[in-house]
């Protein structure tokens, strides 16, 4: 997904590339997976008069047209990325950090013994991530 063109984007899911917007994708494609308080601190050392609330209205609007996906981690605040395709995330229990894990969702609706429905799949699967794990060795 690096290397986005970031207006083009925009353009697609009918939001005006304004130069915040733009700069909020930038982060979260650098950053990966972001609370809006992570976000709010980076966008800061960039824009430093940027205010809170044109934040929560900028990152709300992206959900709203589906540019941007919330991402719900248990005990954790609530996160943002870039809309991708279906994926799992996994979380670090040691340093925190999220990373995507891409699964065949296909197979897994496929295995489940019920005739209903399935619209979404939301799977968060937590371990010690590579670094950690070699810190405790």
């Amino acid at each position: 997904m690096k290397g986005l063109n970031y207006q083009e984007l925009l353009k697609k899911y009918d939001l005006k590339a304004t130069p915040q917007r733009v700069i909020f994708l930038n982060e979260l494609e650098k950053n990966g997976h972001l609370s809006i308080e992570e976000l709010e601190e980076k966008i800061k050392k960039i824009i430093p008069s940027v205010s809170t609330a044109t934040i929560y209205k900028n990152i709300n609007a992206m959900v709203e047209k589906g540019l941007l996906s919330e991402v719900k981690l248990p005990n954790s605040k609530n996160r943002y990325e870039i809309t991708k395709d279906s994926h799992a995330h996994f979380i670090c229990e040691k340093c925190s950090k999220v990373e995507d894990l891409y699964i065949d969702d296909e197979c897994l609706k496929n295995n489940i013994d019920k005739n209903i429905v399935i619209n979404d799949i939301d799977i968060v699967i937590k371990g010690i991530c590579e670094e950690c794990s070699k810190k405790e060795l």
